[in-house]
């Protein structure tokens, strides 16, 4: 049995969030349906995504890095979110072994995100059913789009190309070969989960920075005087200005 599933780079994502707008953008007009945004650009927004980028500062200054952490559903090979389905909406189809939701079947009892030990479910708002990421299904598999376009469409957005995909139960497949040179891992595998999507790790690096790095070349107040600073006692605005 094949086993889609998306391998991510961790060396080469910058956190663009390109893949969160164009997952957002596809699903919301194809297979998953409407995705809710409420009061995104106010107080307390709500919202359904299938990815979003977590970003994370690591080291000490002067030397500290950012390391951008894209996660979505896992598509696990032992899904805990499906047993504890009680209407069997959630199920893990066996020809690719990708993770659904039968929006006909939920209920938005939440028992599956309640499961997941990564997160990865939400409940729509609009709908009121768990929603996930789908792969883009509904468009690896359509004949009508071009043979290389059939990824998902974060995998296509992507402009470091820090998202594969592909069957990792298949040895010689571009991501499986990934996973076994660059020592691809599973997030969280204590939990016994077998998430299909694997992460690249990060090369270490060093960084040697000089003490006058951190000192702005272009500091204005190296090639000018300081500006004069008024007395104490002088009269300010308000006293010389009528409004």
């Amino acid at each position: 049995m094949s086993q889609l599933a998306l391998v991510i780079d961790l060396n080469v994502c910058v956190g663009c969030h390109a893949c969160v707008t164009s997952c957002k953008e596809w699903n919301t007009s194809g297979l998953a349906g409407y995705l809710s945004d409420k009061r995104p650009y106010d107080k307390d927004p709500t919202g359904t995504f299938f990815n979003r980028v977590q970003s994370f500062e690591i080291g000490q200054f002067p030397k500290t890095e950012m390391v951008h952490f894209p996660k979505s559903c896992l598509h696990c090979e032992e899904p805990p979110c499906v047993p504890v389905c009680p209407t069997g909406a959630s199920y893990k189809r066996e020809e690719d072994g990708i993770v659904l939701v039968d929006y006909d079947k939920c209920i938005g009892c939440k028992y599956c995100s309640w499961a997941c030990p990564y997160g990865a479910r939400e409940l729509d708002e609009h709908q009121k059913v768990m929603k996930k990421c789908t792969l883009c299904v509904d468009r690896i598999y359509d004949q009508s789009i071009v043979e290389d376009e059939r990824k998902p469409s974060c995998v296509l957005s992507c402009p470091t190309s820090a998202r594969l995909f592909g069957d990792v139960h298949d040895p010689d497949s571009d991501v499986s070969e990934k996973i076994r040179e660059q020592g691809g891992y599973q997030l969280m595998p204590e939990w016994g989960t077998k998430p299909a999507n694997h992460y690249l790790p990060r090369r270490k690096t060093s960084l040697t920075i000089h003490h006058d790095e951190l000192v702005r070349a272009d500091n204005p107040l190296k090639k000018e005087e300081q500006l004069p600073q008024p007395d104490f006692d002088d009269p300010s605005l308000d006293d010389v200005t009528s409004w």
